[in-house]
Order: C-alpha cells, then sequence, then structure tokens
C-alpha cells in the first residue's frame, strides 16, 4: 500500500523536498559529487533554491525560472555515464517520495533533459 502513503507533486514545498533529497543523493553519489562540488562550492543554498524555481516552473508552471540551464551545464565535463546517473538517482528520489500525474511528469521531463543534454555533449565534443 506504499502508492496510498505518498501524495503527487503538488506544491513548491513538494517540488523543494524533491529538489533537497536529489541533491542530498548527487553531494554523495561517487560519479556526480566529483563534477558538482567543485563548481557549485558552498552555494548549494542559492543552486537548490534555484533548482526549486526550475522545477517548480517545469511541473506547477510557477514561472520562476526563465534562465538556460543547458548552457551552465555545457563546460562540465559530463559524460553519457553522469546523465544516466542523474536521471536514475532522479527517477529513484520521485519514486521515493511522490504517486501520481505530476511525478510522472517530472520523470518524464527529466528524461528528456537528459536526453537533450547527452545530445548536445555528443556534438560538442
Amino acid at each position: 500500500m506504499m502508492d496510498m502513503e505518498r501524495c503527487d507533486l503538488s506544491t513548491e514545498e513538494d517540488v523543494r523536498r524533491l529538489v533537497q533529497v536529489f541533491y542530498g543523493k548527487v553531494r554523495q553519489d561517487d560519479l556526480l559529487a566529483p563534477v558538482f562540488e567543485p563548481v557549485i562550492g558552498n552555494n548549494w543554498d542559492h543552486h537548490l533554491q534555484r533548482m526549486t524555481d526550475f522545477w517548480s516552473t517545469l511541473l506547477l508552471y510557477t514561472r520562476k525560472f526563465s534562465d538556460d540551464p543547458l548552457t551552465k551545464h555545457l563546460p562540465l565535463a559530463l559524460t553519457r555515464a553522469h546523465f544516466d546517473r542523474w536521471l536514475s538517482l532522479f527517477q529513484e528520489t520521485v519514486d521515493q517520495l511522490f504517486f501520481g500525474q505530476i511525478a510522472e511528469n517530472a520523470k518524464n521531463r527529466a528524461n528528456n533533459i537528459a536526453r537533450i543534454m547527452k545530445a548536445v555533449k555528443k556534438n560538442d565534443g
């Protein structure tokens, strides 16, 4: 009855929780942490707020984020393995915390983001 205990992503607080838990995993991940920690450094609070704004814009249409995340990630030394791991952790976190249509939308959007970034990085190098 796990699905009964989880609800759908429906508020900015839900999005904040998703971002906090997900990036907690990223920061502990042997593959992802070495890429993100040097870039973000001591600015994790700011980054997490930006990611909350990004995901709330995509999922709840809050219009709090208007930047281009693709250009910010292009200079990073990211490989297919990084994107696959990012996507795996993201989907795992969504499934751990939420259940419903918006949660499924979050996973679909993350999949599309990873696919686009992998394609751009492949053509970039």
